[in-house]
C-alpha cells in the first residue's frame, strides 16, 4: 500500500486471487504511521489492536492498522530493533542476536531459574490446565510452594480455577504475559524447555 493522506485503501486478496481494493473515509498514513512508531517506541507495554485504534479520529479496520503496522516493521528491518507481534499485541524489542552486548551496560547478571522451576513451567504450559499433583505426577518429586510463588510473582502462571475433585485443588495455567516474554502469539508456538529458558534469557527476564 502506498502512503497518501486521501483514503482508507486497501488490496487484499479473496479466496479465488483476486484483488480486492476496499475505500472507506480519508486517513493521513503518513502521519498515521508516525503516530504508531511514537506510541510503541514510548510504551512500556505491548499495545493491542483496540489500544492502536484509539489512536486515529477516524474508524479504522483492523487489517488496515496490521498493514500499517507491517509496513513500519519492514522500515525497521535492518536496523538494531525490530517491532513484532505477541500474545498481547505489538511492541518494539531490541534483537535478540544483539542480547549480548547489550548485557554489557549491566555485566552482573542475576542467576537463571533452577531447572526445577523450568521444568514446572513446561509442564503447566504444555498440560495445561493442571494442578500441583499433577505436576508432581508427572516431574515423580514434590513442587514446592515457593516454585509456583515464583512462577505467579513473574506473572507467568496463574489459578484458573479448581477441579471438581476431593480438596478442590486449584488449576494452574500460563498467562499471556508468558507468552510476551516468549516472543510468542500463542501457546502453538511454545518452544521446547532448553529454548524456553534461552528466550527468556534473551527477554530479560531471568532471576534465581
Amino acid at each position: 500500500m502506498t502512503d497518501h493522506a486521501e483514503s482508507q485503501i486497501l488490496a487484499t486478496t479473496d479466496t479465488a486471487g483476486t484483488d480486492i481494493v476496499e475505500i472507506d473515509h480519508p486517513v493521513d498514513t503518513v502521519l498515521l504511521k508516525r503516530v504508531y512508531e511514537a506510541a510503541l517506541m514510548s510504551s512500556q507495554e505491548p499495545l493491542s489492536i483496540t489500544e492502536l485504534k484509539r489512536l486515529s479520529d477516524a474508524p479504522l479496520e483492523t487489517v488496515f492498522i496490521e498493514e500499517l503496522l507491517s509496513q513500519l516493521a519492514e522500515k525497521y528491518a535492518d536496523s538494531g530493533i525490530e517491532l513484532n507481534r505477541v500474545a498481547s499485541g505489538w511492541r518494539f524489542r531490541a534483537r535478540p542476536e544483539l542480547q549480548d552486548h547489550l548485557d554489557k551496560l549491566n555485566p552482573q547478571k542475576p542467576p537463571r531459574y533452577s531447572r526445577a522451576v523450568m521444568e514446572t513451567l513446561a509442564i503447566i504450559a504444555y498440560r495445561q490446565p493442571v494442578t500441583r499433583g499433577d505436576i508432581e505426577e508427572i516431574r515423580g518429586v514434590n513442587v514446592s510452594a515457593q516454585i509456583l510463588k515464583t512462577l505467579e510473582g513473574r506473572s507467568w502462571i496463574e489459578v484458573i480455577g479448581t477441579r471438581d475433585t476431593p480438596g478442590k485443588p486449584e488449576l494452574f495455567a500460563t498467562t499471556q504475559q508468558l507468552l510476551d516474554d516468549l516472543n510468542l502469539r500463542t501457546l502453538s508456538e511454545l518452544p521446547a524447555l532448553e529454548e524456553m529458558g534461552s528466550l527468556l534469557d534473551q527477554s530479560g527476564n531471568s532471576e534465581a
